[in-house]
């Protein structure tokens, strides 16, 4: 494990590190830091600019310079340059906030947690940076594209027991989403099957004849014309799970970019979103024994 940064966070982001290996009996392989920094990072970054700005820095705050002599097992630490990125329409609606845990409304579009395309416009970088929370984690996550309530806890040492909710089921989740009227639906369907998403893919499958890993109940609970809101009870958690088990029944929820067919929009599309709402969430609080219940303020259809 590395030593605590000696760089405080940028845009609610910890710095990142690298070290360099243990002394090589043959002799150091990099006559300087920079030539090492060079190796490791030439192609994720402009590393002749970075250390021209002092960006890179020792575990004192002292800047690497081109010339330092190679030095075996030091950690050198940088923030990332981070891309561009087009401002996720919608505000993060704030339904609770004690010591322990934030509670959250999510809009559409805004990721759960800083990654690949999507940092600064995600709710643990922005939320870190409005609520001077650096150690926010989410106990949970939900997709980019869907909205609703979202739990974080505020510090680290608050992780522990809450996760452990979520790791033995016992947080009770509601759902509801917009999709088409089904009159085979207008009765409780519980869906069982076995779902599996591959690292890489857009989309996940159903395995048939596998043992079952995935199950929701789904409930009608009105129609609208030719659309009905349903609520969705799962008991499992795979990925895309709410999404594929309405889309097997025929019923997709309106919206829905990958089912039952993948449509090609731009990740900076924001004009519709997934009608798929994460509207409750129920559990007895690890820490005090109190009941916790939060309920989203959102209505269909979904906006941001």
């Amino acid at each position: 494990m590395p030593p605590r940064s000696p760089l405080p966070p940028r845009h609610g982001l910890q710095s990142a590190w690298l070290r360099t290996p243990d002394r090589d009996p043959q002799g150091p392989p990099w006559p300087t830091m920079s030539a090492w920094l060079e190796h490791e990072m030439a192609v994720h970054a402009d590393v002749h600019r970075m250390l021209a700005d002092e960006r890179f820095v020792y575990d004192d705050l002292s800047p690497v310079r081109v010339d330092d002599p190679y030095a075996p097992h030091t950690f050198v630490w940088f923030h990332r340059d981070l891309r561009d990125e087009v401002e996720v329409p919608g505000e993060i609606h704030l339904l609770h906030r004690d010591e322990r845990i934030i509670v959250v409304d999510k809009p559409p579009f805004l990721s759960t947690i800083p990654r690949g395309k999507h940092v600064l416009q995600s709710v643990v970088v922005r939320l870190r940076a409005e609520l001077d929370l650096p150690e926010l984690t989410p106990l949970h996550r939900l997709d980019r594209v869907t909205s609703g309530v979202l739990l974080l806890a505020t510090e680290r040492r608050w992780r522990g027991p809450y996760q452990t909710l979520f790791e033995h089921r016992r947080v009770s989740k509601t759902y509801r989403a917009l999709a088409p009227w089904q009159e085979a639906l207008e009765s409780p369907v519980v869906v069982r099957n076995h779902l599996r998403k591959d690292r890489g893919a857009l989309r996940a499958e159903v395995v048939p004849d596998a043992p079952v890993n995935a199950e929701t109940r789904i409930e009608m609970v009105t129609r609208v014309g030719d659309l009905a809101v349903y609520e969705l009870h799962p008991r499992t958690g795979r990925t895309h799970q709410l999404r594929m088990h309405l889309a097997g029944l025929g019923a997709p929820i309106v919206g829905d970019p990958l089912y039952p067919d993948v449509t090609d929009v731009s990740i900076d599309d924001f004009s519709h979103p997934l009608q798929l709402l994460a509207s409750e969430l129920a559990f007895t609080d690890p820490v005090d024994g109190s009941e916790r219940r939060f309920v989203s303020d959102r209505s269909f259809p979904l906006g941001q």
